[in-house]
């Protein structure tokens, strides 16, 4: 017997011995991915993004579809398998394999008897895929087309969004990505005290719509107008009569950004850095917050207000102000937005939302939603493994950690509607939705999963694979 048959002995269990041994023969324990699997095939999303590849390979000799390739890595992604080396051993899954669409998930049908059992692609394989587009060799045959991956995403992202839609909300943010290694144009950041990338994310509703790749020696705001041209003119083209409104922090405050949406009837609500000269503007404001503090005891105060306020010489003419004098325990604490929307602006039902405070708390401060969109696709999905020496192919493995999301964002949206995991993080579906232990058996005729007996969410895992087959519009 080798070391990996030797049975493995533990502490007894009353009189009973405890023992182990890896002869339980084709088991998984991904019983969930057959959810995702379910999702994707309905949304297509593995199958339009492999179009966007271009494969020069000999079909003679090719055992692994871009398709396929494709599909393993977002499943894999999906179910926290971020780092390629770990496909290594995943190769043998037989329900990843399932999931890739093979035909044959034991791989017994392999051409090389040292890949028998094997069904899925290696580490080194996957790395080709990614590579393709920078290297060009006889090993680099699959040439992705990174302008036709970002229209995907745009039109897969938009297409999430809930029909009828009258208002959609662009969030701008940047991200510091560090890099632990000598990657292509890499940049020392101030800011983060790290060499790092700035990526460029913009987000509607949840759903990610752009993801750039950027060197950190430039503004949270660079490329951002370019991003919103294709952006807008997608979500136009869905939705025509939809107020669009940006948001998003003092970092994208700039004069372009705000003069483009002003010429293209977008609305916007941005933070909008103090200065000498607006907390001079609030200065009134701020005295009633410190006179209203003082008449409620010392409990923490905030007074808004708003103003007509123009720089010296970088905008073209004044816009609104809303400031915040707010005074707590710490001292003042004064902050500012900008923003063209008014009364005006919304229908006579919802012009309330166009005074101060309602701007500044309900509308600028939910923003931070979309950083949780962030938070799971960096912490969930290592969204932020810029491991590759490349900008190109860094960019290519944000768009697969982008598609991954909207894949579960998918899944969360059609099956978990109403249940506990409705709000849930990428990360806590994947450990209750997804991690079940399961026994594979392949016939000629069919393939059978038994799922684990003790799996404690059966009547959930049955719901969600009753609303998929019901669902009729898997996008939106």
């Amino acid at each position: 017997m080798t070391g990996i048959d030797q049975s493995l002995l533990f502490d007894d269990l009353g009189s009973r011995t405890v023992q182990a041994d890896f002869s339980g023969g084709h088991l998984s324990s991904e019983g969930g991915a057959l959810l995702l699997r379910q999702v994707d095939r309905r949304v297509g999303i593995s199958r339009r993004l492999a179009s966007c590849f271009k494969d020069l390979r000999h079909q003679g000799f090719v055992e692994h579809s871009v398709p396929s390739l494709i599909a393993q890595r977002l499943h894999g992604l999906a179910l926290g398998y971020e780092d390629l080396n770990d496909h290594n051993l995943l190769r043998r899954d037989p329900l990843l394999a399932v999931c890739a669409d093979k035909l044959d998930p034991l791989g017994l049908d392999r051409k090389l008897e040292r890949d028998k059992g094997k069904a899925l692609a290696s580490a080194p394989t996957l790395n080709r895929l990614e590579l393709g587009t920078e290297k060009q060799t006889r090993c680099h045959k699959i040439v992705a087309n990174p302008p036709a991956i970002q229209s995907l995403l745009l039109e897969v992202g938009t297409s999430f969004l809930p029909k009828g839609t009258r208002e959609i909300i662009l969030d701008l943010d940047a991200m510091g990505h560090l890099l632990h290694g000598s990657q292509e144009v890499r940049v020392f950041s101030g800011f983060y005290s790290e060499y790092c990338y700035l990526p460029l994310y913009i987000v509607a509703g949840g759903i990610p719509l752009w993801t750039q790749v950027r060197t950190a020696n430039r503004g949270a705001a660079f490329g951002a107008v370019e991003a919103l041209i294709q952006v807008v003119g997608a979500v136009r083209k869905r939705f025509p009569k939809a107020r669009i409104i940006v948001r998003g922090d003092s970092g994208f405050c700039t004069p372009e950004l705000m003069d483009w949406c002003e010429d293209h009837r977008v609305y916007y609500c941005l933070g909008l850095q103090r200065n000498e000269r607006l907390e001079l503007l609030l200065r009134p404001a701020m005295d009633s917050a410190r006179a209203r503090r003082c008449l409620i005891g010392g409990v923490g105060t905030r007074v808004f207000t708003e103003f007509e306020y123009a720089t010296l010489t970088t905008w073209r003419a004044p816009r609104r102000v809303i400031g915040k004098a707010q005074i707590t325990s710490e001292g003042e604490n004064p902050r500012f937005i900008v923003t063209n929307l008014r009364a005006e602006s919304f229908s006579k039902n919802e012009c309330f939302r166009a005074e101060p405070a309602e701007l500044y708390e309900e509308l600028y401060c939910a923003r931070g939603n979309m950083e949780n969109v962030l938070k799971q696709q960096v912490l969930d999905l290592e969204g932020d493994r810029m491991s590759t020496h490349y900008l190109g192919s860094n960019q290519l493995r944000l768009w697969l950690s982008t598609f991954a999301y909207l894949l579960l964002e998918r899944l969360r949206c059609l099956t978990l509607q109403g249940t506990k995991l409705a709000k849930a993080t990428v990360g806590t579906i994947r450990l209750r939705l997804f991690k079940v232990a399961a026994m594979i058996q392949v016939s000629v005729r069919r393939i059978h999963i038994r799922l684990a007996s003790s799996y404690p969410l059966q009547q959930l895992y049955n719901q969600c694979l009753s609303r998929l087959k019901a669902s009729t519009d898997p996008c939106g």
